[in-house]
């Protein structure tokens, strides 16, 4: 996995392959990005993951960006605990348009 820094991929022309949404609860949003042959997640300046608050959030954010393909994936940690069925292997991911005004 590799480091790609939000203010990198915005400030150079860089073409994401796939942009990945990780929807973890209400307002926890990661994104994680694939370039040609590299994959990771996005971190801010603070080396930390990105979070953003909102799918809005996202696309404004990565509005500079040309980006292939993006799609969401939710995860939850609660599916066990709330007696649902342990999460599959391969979570689903659905497509997500970047365009504005969504």
């Amino acid at each position: 996995m590799v480091k790609f820094f939000f203010s990198e991929l915005i400030n150079h022309t860089i073409s994401i392959d796939l942009l990945e949404v990780h929807s973890f609860e209400m307002n926890v949003y990661l994104v994680s990005v694939t370039v040609g042959q590299q994959s990771g997640m996005v971190y801010g300046n603070n080396n930390r993951p990105k979070r953003f608050v909102s799918a809005e959030h996202i696309r404004e954010a990565f509005e500079p960006v040309s980006i292939d393909k993006a799609v969401m994936v939710h995860d939850t940690p609660y599916d066990e605990m709330i007696g649902n069925p342990p999460k599959a292997k391969h979570s689903m991911a659905l497509p997500f348009s970047m365009r504005q005004p969504y």
